[in-house]
């Protein structure tokens, strides 16, 4: 399992106000995640925390608390989505395989309606990642989805200042190339190009101990190197995609020579070697897709994999790659993991607390506790039912989603391209150009 990264002091993004008042919401069931269901539960929110949690007969209401009447609703901690691509970042690009200097951060775009829609599907902390086409493709951003105009008002950031976030990696089919450039063109080479790369951050942490803070004896600085001195020092954690057995296998083998801590996600074939991930206490984050299609190497995923490697005692999460499965559907992701035999305490686990341990963040956020940040969301019914809305999500204290706001409606309810003005424009701009030579190929025999 994996240890949290994160000091419990983990400050606010600048210009963010903490929730004032106190709040208290009555009558609803409470799902703490840790502990049981409480029946007629109260939560007692103030200064953006968590001020009591508990049974209606136990806990005092303080006086002057604004009070909302939840009977009939459930609430449960705010959605963590382990692996997410809201805000459209953009990570590395053609000119190598391998760019760990790279971050998701310089490219999202804090105000894209996509953040607004996973805040229609509960969920209130992500992993931002960059694409899967390289072997490592930059730096994540670990997030909270609050209503922001710039990234520097979503980031979860440390007490120096810097942000949480892994580093990206990936394996398989997706950074395989026919020819040329830095990029592999088999599944061994794949591995031999990340090893080489390790070893000059073993030698250029060498460098630097013998420096000893001499900038005489320093060697030149490499931004790259550096993310991987901190990744093999833990203070980052690969966030690694995976498909096939074979491509887990060779991931697990790397973490152990080089001492990195990794977090599996897709695991495809995680249900094949579910006893070795174990035996290397990797968490698993896991995507269940149940549309046809998608790449040959995920052939034989299964609905029971997360059940398996539950059974096995992995640490699982779930989670959306969001756009591969919308944000607004991660809880019916948790439902078909039921289905597919994980446990249902499992399966809340893994949308919430697992994947704040993942995330190393699992002393903030995950569960109703008192002293964790107040984020939650209020349902209209059981969080597994098909049939169940997210009715409001609130983040530190503060509502960021209203299903009874018009707007928020359109995110929660719209299409695809809901609340994105540009979407109806640029839906097919990137095939226009193309569309228009063959046009004038057919007037004129030739493109113009």
């Amino acid at each position: 399992m994996l240890r949290p990264l994160l000091p419990l002091a983990v400050l606010l993004a600048v210009g963010v106000c903490a929730q004032e008042k106190t709040i208290v919401f009555q009558g609803a069931q409470l799902i703490p995640i840790v502990g049981e269901p409480i029946a007629n539960g109260v939560l007692v929110v103030q200064g953006g925390k968590i001020l009591a949690v508990g049974a209606a007969d136990k806990i005092t209401v303080p006086a002057g608390a604004e009070i909302h009447d939840a009977r009939g609703k459930v609430i449960m901690p705010g959605l963590v989505d382990s692996h997410s691509h809201v805000g459209g970042p953009a990570g590395a690009d053609a000119s190598s395989a391998i760019q760990p200097d790279v971050r998701a951060l310089d490219s999202i775009d804090a105000q894209s309606p996509s953040i607004q829609k996973a805040q229609a599907g509960g969920i209130t902390t992500v992993n931002i990642m960059p694409g899967s086409g390289h072997l490592i493709s930059g730096q994540t951003v670990y997030a909270k989805l609050r209503d922001g105009r710039t990234i520097d008002d979503i980031l979860i950031k440390f007490d120096d200042g810097s942000f949480a976030g892994g580093l990206k990696m990936a394996n398989g089919t997706n950074s395989l190339r026919a020819a040329g450039g830095n990029f592999p063109g088999t599944r061994g080479r794949s591995a031999a190009l990340v090893r080489e790369q390790f070893i000059k951050a073993q030698e250029y942490k060498a460098k630097l101990a013998r420096a000893n803070g001499d900038p005489e004896k320093m060697p030149a600085r490499d931004l790259a190197l550096e993310e991987l001195v901190a990744v093999m020092d833990g203070k980052k954690v690969v966030q690694h995609h995976s498909h096939r057995h074979d491509d887990i296998l060779t991931v697990l083998r790397l973490a152990k020579e080089f001492g990195f801590k990794v977090v599996l996600h897709h695991v495809s074939e995680g249900w094949k070697v579910a006893a070795e991930i174990a035996q290397a206490g990797a968490a698993c984050s896991v995507i269940i897709v149940d549309s046809p299609g998608g790449k040959l190497e995920t052939k034989e995923a299964s609905f029971e994999t997360p059940a398996v490697l539950e059974k096995a005692g992995v640490l699982v999460g779930l989670h959306t790659d969001d756009g591969v499965t919308d944000s607004r559907h991660f809880l019916r992701i948790a439902g078909l993991a039921v289905r597919g035999g994980m446990t249902r305490d499992g399966a809340l686990r893994a949308v919430t607390i697992a994947n704040a341990k993942i995330l190393g963040l699992e002393n903030r956020v995950g569960s109703l506790e008192v002293g964790k940040d107040a984020d939650f969301i209020l349902l209209s019914g059981d969080p597994l039912s098909v049939y169940t809305r997210v009715e409001e999500t609130w983040i530190e204290g503060r509502k960021v989603f209203d299903l009874t706001d018009p707007q928020d409606r359109i995110y929660a309810l719209g299409g695809a391209g809901a609340g994105d003005p540009r979407r109806g424009q640029l839906c097919c701009f990137g095939n226009a150009w193309e569309m228009i030579a063959a046009v004038n190929a057919q007037l004129y025999g030739s493109a113009q």
